[in-house]
């Protein structure tokens, strides 16, 4: 079944500044439990099952009270627009940077080309995904207009091949009656406490490089786990990368290809069986 979406036109993105990085030293995964997870039925606190809030007429106009954008500007970086045009991007850095200033900003510590120290000072919140050291992670949660953000911090590798405790987080948006997560810079598997954190998932931003971030089975365990009906492929260097990820996709889901870097989706558009949705782009 075809994800019933409205996709929009938008400008086309800056180009990604390739970096060279060294392939990483193997990392001891945490393993989830041998059973399956259950999610809890939605996310902790959703803001859209409080009250309505009244939507000005203007902003109705660009999207519908259900209705959110995403707009995959490169890399890891996603312009995530909500029903009252609050706007967020995701994985904000130096290189890869959303056509229009972001409300919101969430970063991730791995490569600079997941954060900056020098973000736009116009940006009313930046969340940075690690905290100020290793014992001390990363805790957000806030509300601004419709939008509710928060994050479930997790592992990364340091430079050495060693473990990096809280560098990096999975931050979920809450918005239009969904819950959307952002992966970030994952890698490892995620235990049962994570995922009881993130709760269950509309739509899923995932690295499929398979080699910077988790290896190919280890995010396709992941999204077993997570269950989301939506699943949007990033941080993938080419297209190789990209299609042996999107081959393995297709031993469990649909996989569909968009023309165009924008889509607009809601919780009832939503596809009724699990489906790999790849915007344009790297």
């Amino acid at each position: 079944m075809l994800v019933s979406a409205v996709l929009t036109r938008v400008i086309a993105p800056a180009a990604f500044l390739a970096l060279s990085v060294s392939p990483l030293a193997a990392f001891e995964r945490l393993q989830a439990p041998a059973a399956k997870p259950e999610m809890v039925e939605n996310c902790p606190g959703l803001v859209a099952s409080r009250a309505p809030r009244i939507t000005p007429a203007a902003l109705r106009l660009a999207l519908n009270s259900d209705q959110v954008r995403f707009t995959y500007v490169g890399h890891s970086t996603f312009l995530i627009e909500s029903p009252q045009l609050v706007r967020i991007a995701t994985d904000y850095n130096d290189y890869v940077r959303s056509p229009v200033l972001p409300d919101i900003v969430t970063m991730n510590h791995a490569h600079t080309s997941h954060f900056t120290d020098n973000p736009d000072p116009r940006i009313k919140h930046v969340l940075r995904g690690w905290g100020p050291s290793p014992d001390q992670p990363a805790r957000h949660d806030i509300t601004v207009k419709d939008v509710r953000v928060r994050n479930v911090p997790t592992n990364i590798r340091d430079w050495r091949g060693g473990t990096e405790r809280h560098g990096n987080s999975i931050f979920i948006y809450e918005t239009a009656n969904m819950c959307i997560a952002h992966l970030g810079h994952l890698h490892h598997t995620l235990n049962q406490q994570q995922l009881n954190e993130i709760g269950r998932v509309d739509v899923v931003f995932v690295p499929v490089d398979g080699n910077m971030t988790l290896d190919l089975e280890g995010m396709m365990e992941v999204l077993q786990a997570l269950k989301a009906p939506l699943m949007i492929p990033m941080h993938f260097f080419s297209t190789y990368t990209l299609h042996r990820f999107l081959e393995r996709a297709r031993q469990s889901w649909t996989v569909e290809m968009s023309e165009i870097p924008s889509l607009v989706v809601s919780k009832t558009s939503l596809p009724a069986t699990p489906k790999v949705m790849v915007l344009p782009g790297y």
